[in-house]
Order: C-alpha cells, then structure tokens, then sequence
C-alpha cells in the first residue's frame, strides 16, 4: 500500500479545512499524499485542486504556490519516497541484482501504484504538459537503481565502463514496463528471467563475461 493512501481514503468525508495548521515540509508532504489518494480514488481524469487543497486541509492557492498545474502535482506525489523509489540490490553479481530489481519493480507496479501510473501514461495523449512531466521526470520506476548496478559491475569488469549512460543501460526495464502495460502486474517470474538471461546480458556484458547459461534458474 502506499504511504498513508489507505487512511486518507478512509478519512475523506471528514472535514479536511479543520485541523492544526502546517507548514514546510509537513504541509508539502501531506498535499503530496492527498493527491495520491484521489489519484488511487478517482484517477488522474478526476484530479483537481480543489479536492486535493480540502483532503489536505489547506487551501487550493498553497497548493498552485508550489505547483503550477494538476500535472506537476500528480507527478511529484508519485516520487514520494517509498512510492516508486527501489532500493538497488547488491547481490555480488549483474545477473542477481537485475533480477532482483525487476521483481522489486514488479512488486511496486502489482500495488497501487501501478494503478496510477497505468492512468497516468493513459492520459498522455490528451495532456501534452503531463506526457512532457513524465519524460523528464518520472519514466518508470527503477532507472537510477539501474546505473548503481551497473556502475558496480563495471567495478567487477562484467560491462564495458560506458554502459552506465548508454541507451542499453535501461533495456530491461524497459521491457519490464512494456510488459506490464500490456499485461498488468505482477510481471510472472519466468518473464522476468527471460528479459535479463536471453535480452539484457547477451546485449551488455563483456565477451568474455557471461554467466547466465552456468547459473540459470
């Protein structure tokens, strides 16, 4: 569950403009949360201002203080930490740490917050501001956990120093996130296996640098 959405949900027909007033980050975080609970109530298409000023008790001209659009503010709710943030795992080795990353990528998406953002990239289309917010800031969740796990096997020498910032770095969860738009969440195990053993090593590691056929499973 994301953090807090389930107890905001359950809160909604109180009256939010009553209450101990916030300021900084505690009034920044609670708008942030409100916004991901109407986004988990009534999706992106029913998001506005002012539901989100009166769910978190304040008034909708804090929120455009902070946040220019509906856009901005759907956005930045889903960087909320332990939202779509994923930890990158150190297993001592690329091919366990990609396979572990994408499991914990598939866990998150099988949660809500693969509910919004399946609405989020549905909308994109009619919201050319919100298809720009999400290129530049939020694509999917996993590719800065993807340079730390590269970055760490260019230490080992299983990839070439440049593969951190090359177009390949991201390839498999990329194809994670295909996936999941296609057929939802969680993305079954054998899938996920089958994008790091038969797409992403053969594509990245060095010649002479490929443990998958011996460590299959």
């Amino acid at each position: 569950m994301l953090p807090n959405v389930g107890r905001i949900v359950v809160d909604a027909e109180v009256d939010h403009r009553k209450g101990p007033r916030r300021r900084g980050e505690a009034l920044e975080s609670a708008i942030l949360t409100a916004t991901l609970a109407e986004l988990v109530e009534v999706g992106y298409p029913g998001l506005t201002m002012e539901r989100v000023a009166a769910r978190a008790r304040t008034g909708k001209a804090t929120l455009y203080r902070r946040w220019s659009s509906r856009a901005e503010l759907a956005v930045d709710a889903c960087k909320l930490p332990g939202v779509s943030d994923v930890d990158p795992p150190d297993t001592g080795a690329l091919r366990t740490d990609m396979i572990a990353l994408l499991r914990s990528i598939s866990a998150k998406l099988a949660g809500p917050l693969g509910d919004i953002l399946r609405g989020l990239l549905a909308e994109t289309g009619r919201d050319p501001e919100l298809a720009r917010l999400i290129r530049e800031r939020f694509h999917t969740v996993g590719p800065s956990s993807v340079r730390v796990i590269l970055e760490r096997a260019v230490e080992r020498g299983e990839v070439e120093h440049t593969m951190p910032t090359s177009r390949r770095a991201t390839v498999a969860t990329d194809l994670l996130r295909n996936e999941f738009l296609l057929f939802g969440a969680p993305v079954e195990d054998a899938v996920i296996l089958d994008i790091v053993d038969d797409v992403y090593l053969p594509l990245i590691l060095c010649p002479a640098s490929d443990p998958s056929r011996e460590s299959r499973r």
